[in-house]
């Protein structure tokens, strides 16, 4: 089990956000998430006002933002909430969960259907954070041969 904060990748982290739910890492192209032990993680009572700070920070909807879920407490998720984050027009390039046991990556499953593309589970917090930075990569690629056209 690895939290950001003890782990070399802290250090790269560009801004930290800290709320009574728990705290959130900004990279260049990802944000870590590490929910505290209890919380019941709902849309109206913590992720609203957290997508909203993290996309004015980043400037834009997230669409080209992956997220990485790192699990190290016990919380509970409401899933169907992603709609709620859909419905406002809030995007993901990418989306991850990095689950510690194994009943955290049945659960992910569910979470699962609600992203068509570019959803992972790891069991370790280095290849979820070596794939968001592959996918970033994926991104400027693409942009590039955009602009060629």
């Amino acid at each position: 089990m690895g939290y950001i904060k003890d782990s070399s990748f802290y250090k790269d982290a560009i801004h930290e956000l800290n709320y009574p739910c728990g705290n959130f890492y900004l990279f260049e192209s990802f944000v870590i998430g590490e929910i505290n032990e209890g919380v019941v993680y709902s849309w109206d009572d913590h992720a609203k006002e957290i997508v909203e700070e993290i996309s004015h920070l980043y400037d834009y909807n997230g669409e080209n933002i992956m997220y990485i879920s790192n699990r190290v407490n016990s919380y509970s998720v409401k899933p169907l909430d992603w709609i709620k984050f859909f419905k406002n027009n809030y995007k993901l390039k990418g989306y991850s969960i990095v689950s510690y046991s194994q009943k955290g990556l049945l659960t992910s499953l569910v979470e699962k259907l609600f992203f068509k593309d570019n959803f992972q589970s790891f069991d370790n917090l280095e290849d979820a954070i070596a794939w968001a930075k592959w996918l970033a990569k994926e991104i400027d690629i693409d942009q590039e041969e955009l602009e060629n056209v």
